[in-house]
């Protein structure tokens, strides 16, 4: 028998023991770690779908803008055809037939809740007048944990040129030729600004909107 051949000593499967641990640990720290950013990715993923999804829907609704009366004045009998106001929007579009059965519809886009949520209201137009349904669905939630939206307007100056942009449109028998929305999320980020030009828009201001109290 050889007497030579000794095994480990009580200090050396300690170090084994201690090197295997910290193998573990930094094996599971850098799955851990692969894991935290795939999720943080796919979050960043999903939030930037639903920013581009939100963007595009604005951009087609409101580009689409025509210069259909929803509301007259019963005094004057002037026609409302665009309401701007900083935390609300309001214009004729013809509708999708998966939103409702197509054709114009009014755009009721409202920044609800302190900000905190974007929403959209429809209702069918028919001779000038917003038709509203015996029982109206609940308004479509486009973006929610908002901390502030905000709508400007842009239209021509007095000479003819491209003006400032404007928290409200008081011209409301024409259309801005441009709408700016600003988005911030509850987290305190920015959306991408969102300029839409309007393909019926006119950006005249010629003072007959002047003084019309916006319809209820």
């Amino acid at each position: 028998m050889n007497r030579n051949v000794r095994g480990f000593t009580l200090i050396e499967v300690l170090l084994a023991t201690v090197l295997l641990a910290a193998g573990l640990a930094l094996a599971f720290a850098t799955l851990r770690s692969a894991t935290a950013m795939v999720q943080r990715g796919e979050t960043i993923a999903q939030r930037n779908e639903r920013i581009r999804a939100v963007e595009g829907f604005l951009r087609r609704r409101i580009s689409s803008a025509q210069a259909i009366a929803f509301a007259i004045d019963p005094n004057t009998q002037r026609q409302y055809r665009f309401v701007g106001e900083a935390q609300r929007m309001r214009f004729v579009a013809d509708l999708p037939d998966y939103l409702g059965r197509g054709g114009p519809y009014l755009h009721d886009l409202v920044a609800a809740d302190g900000g905190s949520q974007l929403l959209a209201s429809f209702a069918m137009v028919q001779a000038g007048q917003a038709v509203r349904e015996a029982q109206p669905r609940p308004p479509e939630i486009l973006a929610d944990n908002l901390r502030a939206t905000r709508f400007r307007y842009r239209g021509l100056d007095q000479e003819g040129k491209l003006g400032e942009w404007q928290d409200r449109w008081t011209a409301a028998e024409s259309l801005p030729l441009q709408v700016s929305i600003d988005i911030e999320s509850a987290d305190g980020q920015h959306w991408p600004g969102l300029v839409v030009s309007l393909a019926q828009g006119t950006g005249q201001d010629n003072g007959l909107g002047q003084g019309l109290e916006p319809p209820p």
